[in-house]
């Protein structure tokens, strides 16, 4: 069987700096058919940005998709601002997108990060979401922060956790969060941009089921480890502003809301075990658990399942 892939190379129809408040403005796009099915794509990190290719897991004839990079990343600005920044500030910028976008209610595609962020949006205004597609669910938890971060992971790839550890002293290895927070918002620049590489290559290069060169360059490059784990790191340290099993706990306001969950088998970050939880607290949700596959939607049993999720939800 031919698996799915991302539809052709697209340019958005329209694009601008939306004004929100308390500084911040954030890049955002429109792309598709403009009066198409509304939808919303929330990129990962916290921190990450979208990219071009994200336009393309929708239907261009038939979707009007809005795309944005979050607070503080991406073409967003300040960037790897952290003040007013947190989940609820993200969660009332997209209804300022949805409203903008004129659509009464959305799909919401989310992954990773954007999957949080995506049941608390849900969660918070279940009458305005339509559907609901999530990739590599991560809840917020934690024991997954510690399993990331502290033991669990460092397991399964020693020689990159040493070097996640690297520039953190000994002393302080008991708390890596708190750790690198110092670093990243400290004042010493040198400093900063030596933690924010360590700290996104940590993820770059756990995020696929096989190594990807191209990937773990790219989470290297200053300017997007500078806003990827500042902003990463400031939202972990903080919970998301979350009670602590929040999301599978509200689970039941997403009734009726049909949608999808796809999750790699071997997802380092995001342990499968979460996203069955959520599965059984919303069955309206398909649930797709994709053998030999491990975190990025661009590994190909993902994306070939994410595809055929938002051709399901085509009018």
């Amino acid at each position: 069987m031919t698996l799915r892939t991302l539809y052709p190379p697209i340019a958005p129809y329209e694009s601008g700096m939306l004004e929100v408040g308390d500084g911040h403005r954030l890049y955002y796009e429109r792309s598709g058919t403009p009066g198409g099915k509304p939808a919303v794509f929330l990129h990962g990190g916290p921190g990450g940005g979208f990219s071009d290719d994200h336009r393309r897991l929708f239907d261009p004839a038939v979707y009007d998709v809005t795309l944005f990079d979050q607070r503080g990343c991406g073409r967003s600005t300040p960037h790897a601002g952290l003040e007013a920044n947190t989940t609820w500030h993200l969660v009332a910028d997209i209804e300022r997108l949805r409203e903008r976008a004129g659509a009464k209610t959305w799909l919401v595609f989310g992954g990773s990060w954007g999957s949080t962020l995506a049941l608390a949006y849900a969660q918070t205004h279940p009458e305005r979401v339509s559907a609901l597609i999530l990739r590599g669910v991560y809840t917020l938890s934690r024991a997954e922060l510690d399993w990331y971060y502290q033991f669990g992971v460092s397991q399964m790839f020693p020689e990159k956790w040493e070097r996640f550890q690297a520039p953190i002293p000994p002393e302080e290895r008991g708390d890596m969060i708190a750790a690198y927070r110092r670093r990243l918002t400290g004042e010493d620049e040198a400093v900063r941009i030596e933690a924010a590489r360590a700290w996104s290559v940590w993820e770059g290069e756990t995020i696929t089921l096989l190594p990807s060169a191209e990937l773990s360059t790219s989470f290297a490059e200053d300017r997007f480890a500078l806003a990827f784990a500042r902003i990463e790191n400031h939202y972990f340290s903080h919970g998301g502003w979350l009670e602590e099993g929040q999301l599978l706990r509200d689970a039941g306001r997403l009734a009726g809301i049909p949608g999808a969950i796809v999750h790699g088998r071997y997802d380092m970050p995001c342990p499968a075990h979460y996203a069955w939880q959520l599965h059984k607290a919303w069955p309206d949700a398909a649930f797709h658990l994709v053998e030999g596959a491990g975190h990025a939607y661009s590994e190909p049993g993902i994306l070939d399942r994410l595809i055929a999720e938002t051709d399901r939800f085509r009018p």
